[in-house]
């Protein structure tokens, strides 16, 4: 999208010309970085890298850096910038004799900017403000940058900025992370997380494997799809809503235990805790059944939050959740009736209708007795619940690929998790009775025709492999996102998604900034 220049846009563009007509590179090839900033922080000894006034230091601290420069003091024949770098922002010191001869009045103070990427080499001291430092040998510009960074600014030796519309720190996530140098350590997080998931079920012997995100019928979860077509075959695809169908196929080919990390895609709306387009974990192990699940899933947990924070009890909206094992478990009739006073087990879908009503809900002919009873759940129970809890045995028509309760007819041998209210995953014992399963598909189909648009279709090729046989298996998937929102006490998720979807940019370009 082009826009029209501002004048420091101008302005950065005739200081590239005027660099490149005195035959300075203005986009280097490359620089070689042997020190990072947080390194020198941590490392630097004043007894041994602090040169004194008879001399140089006992053992030189001799550094090459590489970063982004973030602040521009100038004080006659010698300057001072911060540079960030990846691990962090440290100053650097520059004097003009040091430099080659006009380098420091015609380049640096004249067409070196906030925001300009450069090399520097020298050695390390302390300034008599305190502040460990860079001395510059050797500067260089590796990247002219051609657009200002947001509002920075440098009060008391502290860097601020003024970027705090969450729109554009999401569109322009490559400026937050400039700005922002704490939202990079968030995405750190994240990576580190999923790590640690990776970690705990490879070393329990689960297979890590890929399955289709082009699928030509979606299935694995009520949720409506992203359709698209293949030309050369000539056939409607939908992006995958769930990878579990084909984890599932796996089991019946002889796998014991199968995991993916997977990008899915649903076609809803979008609020705090929802994108289009999320990564959920989802692991199938044969001979489990859900109780089994639950253990496997606190413990993973519990592991993961003890890695990343040194202690099973973090901050989360203020509030504290203690993450060791074991939690709650409640099923999920009981639920409604402690935190409603309605008991709905049993009831008919008019009764339902009624007691919806009583309680204010909004309310339409497209949804079954399943669907009341989960809304009942999700607008009077789950914002409730902030310490993990499982939430178990849910109505049949909630859970058409889960495996029917051993000791109650109607409901199904399911859990979910919900913490901080709201879900953090679903796991089931397996359906795998290939005539349960289609009858279950059918009842979908039904409901679809009836109005109501997230649920499935009949997959007939996993219906056939569940006829080849499937064993007894438990599965589970949890949303990465909603995990890393916890691990990181965010508030959205677009704010552990690097790239959230968003609505098309109406109207321009502008923005406030400074040089």
């Amino acid at each position: 999208m082009s826009h029209e220049l501002t004048e420091q846009e101008e302005r950065r563009r005739e200081e590239r010309q005027h660099l490149e007509d005195a035959g300075i590179q203005t986009y280097a090839y490359g620089w070689d970085v042997t020190s990072h900033a947080r390194e020198i922080l941590e490392s630097f000894d004043d007894e041994l890298h602090q040169p004194g006034d008879d001399g140089p230091a006992q053992e030189p601290f001799s550094v090459s850096i590489a970063g982004r420069i973030m602040s521009k003091r100038v004080m006659g024949k010698a300057a001072f910038f911060h540079l960030q770098d990846s691990s962090g922002s440290i100053q650097v010191y520059v004097r003009r004799d040091d430099l080659p001869e006009g380098f420091y009045s015609q380049v640096f103070k004249r067409l070196l900017d906030i925001g300009d990427i450069v090399g520097v080499k020298g050695f390390v001291f302390r300034t008599r403000m305190g502040e460990v430092s860079v001395h510059t040998e050797e500067l260089e510009l590796l990247t002219k940058s051609l657009r200002p960074l947001p509002v920075v600014k440098e009060q008391d030796g502290q860097l601020f900025n003024e970027v705090t519309d969450k729109e554009f720190r999401y569109r322009r996530r490559y400026v937050d992370l400039i700005v922002n140098p704490q939202v990079r350590d968030v995405f750190k997080t994240r990576a580190r997380m999923i790590s640690a998931i990776r970690r705990f079920l490879d070393e329990r012997g689960y297979v890590e494997v890929e399955t289709p995100a082009l699928q030509p019928v979606y299935g694995g979860a009520l949720a409506r799809p992203f359709t698209t077509h293949h030309n050369a075959l000539d056939m409607r695809l939908y992006l995958r809503i769930a990878d579990e169908l084909y984890l599932k196929r796996l089991i019946v080919g002889g796998f014991d235990g199968v995991y993916e990390i997977a990008k899915n895609f649903r076609n809803e709306g979008l609020s705090r805790y929802h994108n289009p387009e999320f990564t959920m974990l989802e692991i199938y192990v044969a001979y489990k059944d859900y109780v089994w699940m639950m253990e496997l899933f606190e413990e993973m947990i519990e592991d993961i939050v003890t890695e990343l924070h040194g202690t099973t009890e973090i901050c989360v909206g203020g509030e504290q959740i203690s993450f060791k094992r074991p939690w709650k478990r409640l099923p999920l009739l009981e639920a409604i009736k402690f935190y409603t006073g309605h008991d709905v087990r049993g009831k008919s879908r008019d009764e339902l209708v009624s007691i919806s009503e009583s309680l204010g809900l909004e309310i339409d002919d497209t949804m079954g007795a399943g669907k009341l009873i989960d809304v009942i759940f999700g607008e009077f129970v789950e914002p409730k619940l902030i310490q993990p809890v499982f939430i178990t045995d849910y109505p049949v028509e909630l859970s058409p690929l889960a495996k029917r309760h051993r000791e109650i007819e109607e409901l199904v041998e399911r859990f979910e998790v919900i913490c901080n209210g709201k879900e953090l995953c679903n796991a089931f014992s397996e359906l795998n009775d290939p005539h349960d399963q289609r009858s279950r598909f059918e009842d979908q189909a039904r409901l679809q025709e009836g109005g109501d648009k997230e649920t499935m279709q009949i997959d007939e090729d996993f219906i056939r492999s569940l006829e080849y046989g499937m064993p007894p298996t438990a599965g589970l998937g949890m949303g990465v996102d909603r995990l890393a929102m916890l691990m990181t006490d965010s508030e959205s998720i677009r704010d552990v998604i690097l790239f959230p979807l968003l609505r098309p940019e109406a109207g321009g370009d502008e923005e406030s900034t400074s040089s």
